[in-house]
């Protein structure tokens, strides 16, 4: 029996732990050879003299599989292409890019500096934007070369602080809704080229998330990477050539599809200051409530 992503060569951002790591160990057992990319810094961003990366690419070809390490930064546009380049170089070929590297620098609106609003801007919304680019021109250059549709994927990594909103995570939260949006917009324009642009909103128990809030010993089960990863495998694997644009609330009790912004109750334009205060109001008041990091009605 073939395994799901037999043959594919497919490149994991912070792929030295966490989340990234099951996704790097999965693929490599549906057959995929993985470029583990990692930085082995701290959750703040920080080197700690790690090899993560190589650790991961270790037991992978213990187990039998094809993976080698990559230290590329992702949010430097000519590293990001450096690591494309090093897949295509040592594999011959790129089918899959999964979006995962982050670190956290939470501060609320008024405490935030503006060091660390670029930090996680950069690493999460720029860390996204830069591999995806370099990987979708070289798929663009092979559909343009063959006329065959390439058949890749690219899998970005949102989250719930950025779709619902949470308190002392504005930069992090602003950096993902981004994400959720840039996966919407490359899925319409890289459709074309036969490639598929999928987003996911994990919830997971792991060195990014610890120590935020107490949860229960079945909750932390419940978000264990084991219930994010096999979906994502598959939004990697050929099998999914049918699905993008789209973005999937796994881990913690979830497997969901998210649904988007949509145009709520609606009044006739007004040109007068004088009079559209009432209406306004009325507008908000009749609205779909924000919701909570639960998803319920909030405010």
């Amino acid at each position: 029996m073939s395994k799901l992503c037999e043959g594919r060569v497919v490149i994991v951002t912070g792929a030295g732990r966490g989340i990234g790591r099951e996704y790097a160990l999965q693929l490599a057992r549906q057959g995929a050879r993985v470029v583990v990319n990692d930085l082995s810094v701290s959750r703040s961003g920080e080197d700690t003299n790690e090899s993560t990366a190589e650790a991961v690419a270790r037991e992978i070809t213990a187990e039998g599989g094809q993976a080698i390490a990559n230290h590329e930064n992702v949010a430097d546009f000519t590293g990001a292409r450096r690591m494309v380049d090093a897949a295509l170089g040592h594999f011959g070929a790129l089918h899959g890019l999964i979006n995962n590297a982050g670190i956290l620098r939470d501060r609320t609106l008024c405490n935030m500096t503006e060091q660390e609003w670029d930090a996680v801007i950069n690493v999460h919304l720029k860390g996204a934007f830069a591999p995806s680019h370099h990987a979708a021109a070289y798929w663009r250059d092979q559909y343009k070369l063959t006329g065959e549709p390439v058949n890749a994927r690219i899998i970005n990594t949102s989250s719930s602080s950025g779709l619902y909103g949470n308190i002392g995570q504005i930069n992090y939260g602003a950096a993902k809704a981004g994400i959720a949006a840039m996966t919407i917009i490359a899925a319409r324009e890289l459709k074309r080229y036969g490639v598929t642009v999928n987003a996911i909103n994990p919830h997971a128990q792991t060195r990014m998330t610890e120590g935020i809030r107490e949860r229960s010993a079945e909750e932390i089960a419940s978000r264990h990477p084991r219930w994010i990863a096999p979906a994502v495998i598959w939004l990697a694997s050929a099998d999914s050539q049918d699905v993008t644009g789209r973005l999937f609330e796994l881990g913690g009790g979830h497997l969901a599809a998210m649904e988007g912004w949509r145009r709520g109750p609606a009044a006739d334009p007004i040109d007068d200051v004088t009079q559209i205060g009432p209406v306004m109001r009325d507008l908000a008041r009749r609205a779909r409530r924000n919701v909570d990091m639960k998803g319920h009605d909030l405010d």
